[in-house]
């Protein structure tokens, strides 16, 4: 396993588009961009509806066992409605929860989805969350954990955080991506890291494509076409470079090519990239978030762009002035040297 935890591509990491949500559980509205994102403001009256939360965690930690029942029990104090994917009750064990089958139907009109594990088990909610545009908040008790918020030693001022409905939510950008053979298409998934097409056995034979354009041909180990939150999952092990929260691109990173040119691209992020794997070569796999798994045969071509659907994330209140930007995430996570720095001088 890499250093990124339970997806096994490396630690996760890269903003979106930041959202201007906030959720008032004292007037019972929500103003900003809502659903999947967009210009302009909506007002969503809840005065009525009883707030809903879908709680998830890594059952086979007992530590993320033990973080979902206070998560559980606090937000049922507080009066929300607590939901439980019907696979995981038995081990978080929350009498008073609402269990319900994983599936679409399960974060329909939730506020929030929690998640308490690694960025794993967030990119596993994430298939839950995207289709009805809910939020993901994650409670890291992985490694180095880029997509969750908060860590386990914040947990209980997390969960106030939410019953109070002091977040925020941006959105993260998301990849399509397709696979086709002779004008068919064998596979139509997505992905919020990276879309890897990687060997089977041996070296794969690949030529790669920007925008209807040949770039190169490499005999490699895999291309890795990656999102900005990507930059520090898979793509980042493979040695690609890591996009700040502000940047939208989308990025084609060779796998161990043996070529003098292989090097990381940073592209539009209106771009479309393709990999082809040449006809009467080996076969390869495709690899979406480390999760989705679908062969490709010589001959086939895997086709990456951006998606118009985003993945959301909440974000606590204050984030950007309390210590947590994106840089400070980065030296927190991989423990970067930062001794002997004086900053800019600041007048009282």
């Amino acid at each position: 396993m890499s250093a990124g935890g339970e997806s096994g591509r490396g630690p996760e990491s890269g903003r979106g588009r930041r959202g201007v949500e906030t959720t008032s559980t004292v007037s019972g509205t929500v103003s900003g961009t809502g659903g999947t994102g967009g210009a302009g403001d909506v007002v969503d009256d809840r005065a009525d509806a009883k707030r809903t939360v879908l709680v998830t965690a890594h059952t086979g930690r007992e530590a993320a066992v033990r973080s979902a029942r206070l998560v559980m029990e606090r937000l049922i104090a507080a009066g929300v409605n607590v939901r439980v994917l019907d696979d995981e009750a038995e081990e978080l064990g929350c009498a008073l929860a609402e269990v319900v089958p994983e599936n679409g139907a399960a974060s329909q009109e939730a506020e929030l989805i929690i998640v308490l594990g690694g960025d794993g088990t967030l990119l596993r909610a994430a298939e839950l969350a995207r289709p009805a545009g809910v939020p993901l908040l994650g409670v890291n008790l992985g490694h180095v954990g880029f997509l969750a918020e908060a860590e386990m030693e914040d947990l209980a001022s997390v969960v106030d955080r939410v019953a109070e409905g002091r977040y925020e939510v941006e959105e993260r950008m998301t990849i399509e991506v397709v696979v086709r053979l002779n004008g068919s298409v064998l596979a139509r998934t997505w992905a919020l890291n990276e879309a890897s097409v990687e060997k089977k056995d041996r070296m794969l034979e690949v030529v790669a494509e920007i925008d209807g354009r040949p770039l190169s041909r490499w005999g490699c180990d895999g291309v890795i076409c990656a999102t900005p939150t990507g930059s520090t999952a898979y793509a980042f092990s493979a040695g690609g470079p890591v996009v700040w929260p502000e940047v939208e691109a989308l990025l084609l990173v060779p796998n161990s090519a043996h070529a003098l040119f292989a090097r990381p691209m940073v592209v539009s992020p209106r771009s479309t990239l393709a990999v082809e794997i040449l006809p009467d070569t080996s076969a390869g796999v495709l690899w979406c978030d480390g999760r989705r798994r679908f062969d490709v045969p010589p001959g086939a071509r895997v086709e990456v762009r951006r998606a118009d659907v985003p993945v959301r994330l909440a974000r606590l209140l204050g984030v950007e002035t309390t210590g947590a930007p994106f840089t400070d995430r980065l030296v927190a996570k991989f423990d970067l040297p930062v001794q002997g720095w004086r900053g800019r001088v600041r007048s009282g």
